[in-house]
């Protein structure tokens, strides 16, 4: 689902009446646990967590013209999805995050590879998302994004020694 809004702001306020508070709330806590470098833009036409060009020209493998994504968050049909790109290439961060989430929430783990839908605004452990924004640099993103997505430059091709 496509965010209403063209900007951070729009996106924001344009948020279902009866999700805006928890998702103002979500929102509130990703920018102040969001590590220096990161930015808060619109991403794939959603509201996105992202290293800007200025720092990552390249953009995105699949879009250059987006910037690099890290996390983000959706009003969606029936959920608030929190997206973390961080724990679908890092298992140890997924084993840290999905530990921890018990010691957060009563509610079980509704979790894709990278989003964690909440089906109740009073699901959402802020706290814990808060902890998991903090703990990857964006110099550890790229690092991570450029080792496991990036693709290898291709190799010359050996010139021929047959007579």
């Amino acid at each position: 689902m496509k965010a209403n809004g063209k900007t951070v702001e729009e996106i924001l306020a344009n948020v279902p009446e009866e999700r805006k508070d928890s998702f103002n709330k979500l929102h509130n806590v990703i920018i102040k646990n969001l590590p220096k470098g990161f930015e808060a833009a619109i991403s794939y036409g959603g509201l996105g967590y992202v290293v800007p060009h200025k720092l990552y020209p390249d953009g995105y493998h699949c879009k250059p013209s987006e910037p690099l994504p890290f996390a983000g968050i959706a009003s969606q049909k029936d959920s608030i999805n929190f997206y973390h790109m961080g724990v679908y290439a890092d298992a140890d961060l997924l084993n840290w995050f999905v530990g921890e989430y018990p010691k957060h929430s009563k509610h079980k783990l509704d979790m894709g590879k990278s989003c964690v839908r909440f089906k109740k605004p009073d699901e959402i452990p802020y706290k814990l998302i808060g902890q998991l924004m903090k703990k990857v640099t964006v110099k550890d993103w790229i690092k991570k994004y450029e080792t496991a997505y990036k693709p290898k430059p291709k190799s010359a091709k050996k010139k021929s020694t047959t007579k």
